[in-house]
């Protein structure tokens, strides 16, 4: 149920409240020949890694429809926009000088939003690590660490005379446990102890940029990271003699997807629970002063929200394989055994998600219960897939339950602000539809249909949808009130 207020209407957020929308660069950017492989065209060269046998090297064409993307930005009625760098290009070694062609495209990109009134809030690192440090060893290598500070020293101060928010890393799980512990992701290793490693380096990382950062930015730039956080529960129905069961991989997935990511960021020491299991494969990968720099201090926590997971034990001892990049199913988690996801069938989305907006409302809160002093959150990815329709005589492609789905998580969010959530911003997933990480073209996210092979754009009804949502619930500054900013 919804919480009005006297006059029967959900309540106003905060004049101030930024209102956005996110794309990252492998998935839509294209124009490959003007930037290195990473990791991820590897990936796509390798037989059966992606569902289509598709790649990245078109996508959507955003470097050479950048006016039209941006325009469509403006109709949208956001105030900021969440883009990602592609480390391959603006810097194709992964060291040593920027590359003028790649700075260029970004120069244009960050003038054009800011002459459209819209923020840039830039993300240095959305999965894309050039080919020649995994070659040196990856994530698993300490020197990367260092690759990725200086990389984001240069970019801040190519484009920190004009971008105020930055985020260092997208969703660091998915780069560790995807790409290092089940090898659904780049760079397709399947190794569990070799993905708490990776997940250690990406941390370090992190915070070893924030304090690099911090020297040379000015004091009203902020700086983040995203990560993606998940509830589990145990699935309605489950009989009284599983449940002990069930709910101790609850906790422990619980665990692996959320808090050791959020305990040393936010409490500088990973969780004691799980360290027993996992303080091995760390042995000479953690130092000394290494926990202190990954709780840098931080203006802003990214939430990537889509979806509650329900867990039933698997009858049969399988381990099912969830189908979105991001969400995988329990055999990419180390150490969880005899589960499954429960299927939410027609309810759910094209994924095989759960739609659940009131879970969106209780991790919010959750965050802020949890980790007292923890910064504001903004939400950057919420969003879901479906299997929409082409587009009707007059061009609109009709999804009613993307549209439902923006609606009810947009609301559930009011909520949380209305119960002390700390939320300043929120940002739909994605803009155009896009390459889908190891489901290529099959899915779906996008406001806008990208129609294979003339890349025409085609804005859908969730496209109105959500410019109606901005409209309703901007607070009394108007849209261009917080410039996009926290």
């Amino acid at each position: 149920m919804n919480q009005v207020d006297e006059r029967g209407a959900l309540p106003s957020l905060p004049a101030a409240f930024v209102w956005g929308v996110g794309t990252s660069a492998f998935q839509i950017e294209g124009e490959a020949e003007g930037r290195s492989d990473s990791i991820w065209d590897r990936f796509c060269a390798e037989p059966g890694r992606i569902a289509d046998g598709s790649d990245g090297r078109i996508a959507c064409e955003h470097v050479s429809h950048l006016e039209e993307d941006v325009e469509l930005l403006r109709s949208l009625g956001v105030n900021a926009y969440r883009f990602s760098i592609s480390w391959p290009r603006v810097m194709p070694s992964g060291r040593g000088e920027l590359s003028g062609e790649g700075l260029d495209f970004y120069d244009r990109l960050v003038d054009g939003l800011l002459d459209a009134g819209i923020e840039p809030w830039a993300t240095l690192y959305h999965w894309d690590l050039p080919v020649e440090l995994q070659d040196d060893g990856g994530w698993l290598d300490r020197r990367t660490v260092d690759r990725f500070t200086d990389y984001a020293l240069g970019m801040h101060a190519a484009l920190g005379d004009r971008v105020r928010q930055w985020a260092t890393l997208n969703e660091p799980w998915c780069s560790a446990w995807l790409g290092y512990g089940s090898g659904v992701h780049a760079p397709g290793f399947a190794d569990h102890p070799s993905a708490v490693r990776a997940a250690h380096h990406l941390l370090l990382a992190h915070g070893r940029a924030v304090e690099a950062l911090r020297s040379q930015a000015p004091a009203d730039h902020q700086l983040g990271i995203v990560l993606n956080l998940f509830s589990f529960h145990t699935a309605p129905g489950v009989s009284e003699d599983r449940t002990q069961e069930v709910e101790r991989v609850v906790r422990l997935l619980d665990g692996e997807q959320n808090r050791w990511f959020l305990d040393p960021l936010l409490l500088g020491s990973y969780p004691p629970d799980l360290l027993e299991t996992f303080a091995p494969h760390l042995e000479g990968f953690v130092r000394d002063g290494d926990l202190r720099q990954i709780a840098a201090p931080l203006d802003y926590l990214g939430v990537n929200y889509y979806s509650d997971h329900f867990l039933l034990p698997a009858s049969d001892g399988s381990q099912e394989q969830g189908e979105h990049s991001g969400l995988a199913g329990p055999g990419s988690y180390p150490g969880v055994g005899n589960v499954r996801w429960s299927d939410p069938g027609d309810e759910g989305t094209s994924m095989g998600w759960h739609i659940t907006p009131e879970g969106l409302k209780a991790l919010l809160l959750r965050i802020g219960r949890d980790y007292p002093g923890a910064p504001a959150l903004v939400v950057m990815e919420n969003g879901a897939a479906f299997h929409d329709p082409l587009p009707g005589p007059d061009g609109t492609v009709e999804d009613p339950r993307r549209g439902a789905y923006l609606t009810s998580h947009v609301e559930s969010l009011i909520e949380a602000v209305a119960q002390g959530a700390d939320v300043r911003g929120y940002f739909a997933w994605t803009l155009l539809d896009n390459f889908e990480w190891s489901q290529g073209y099959t899915q779906r996210f996008g406001l806008v249909r990208v129609e294979e092979g003339s890349l025409r754009r085609f804005p859908k009804r969730s496209f109105e949808v959500y410019r109606d949502l901005i409209a309703r619930y901007r607070g009394g500054g108007g849209s261009g009130s917080s410039g996009g900013s926290l």
